[in-house]
């Protein structure tokens, strides 16, 4: 799926989610891998107390997970990377963002990129 800006002022900001069943040892059971990557974001810090972006989805009123972003060496605008790989739950509704992080506050900033997984084709 493709990760939308929610500020119309990100004109270069995109990123894509891949959602898929994934096989690991163990359990002997197939689970749900998400994978962000994401491009053109501006640094964290622009936004205040951040220092990261997290990929983070959840079904409303259900569970949510969040996996830490890393970025590649590029100097300018690095790309964002990151992927969680123990979902068990049905992948019904499920909404996927890049958010803002604080990782030494463990504090969830807001959005920056986000899709449903209904928007899927």
């Amino acid at each position: 799926m493709v990760l939308e800006p929610v500020d119309e002022n990100l004109i270069n900001a995109k990123g894509t989610a891949i959602v898929y069943k994934v096989q690991i040892s163990p359990p002997s059971f197939a689970l749900t891998n998400i994978s962000i990557l994401a491009v053109h974001l501006p640094e964290p810090t622009n936004y205040g107390d951040f220092d990261s972006y997290v990929g983070f989805a959840y079904m409303p009123e259900e569970i949510s997970w969040r996996f830490r972003l890393y970025p590649t060496p590029e100097e300018i605008s690095p790309t964002w990377a990151g992927r969680f790989d123990l979902i068990t739950a049905d992948m019904k509704n499920v909404e996927v963002q890049v958010r803002l992080s604080n990782t030494k506050r463990k504090k969830l900033g807001p959005i920056v990129l986000e899709s449903n997984i209904g928007q899927c084709k």
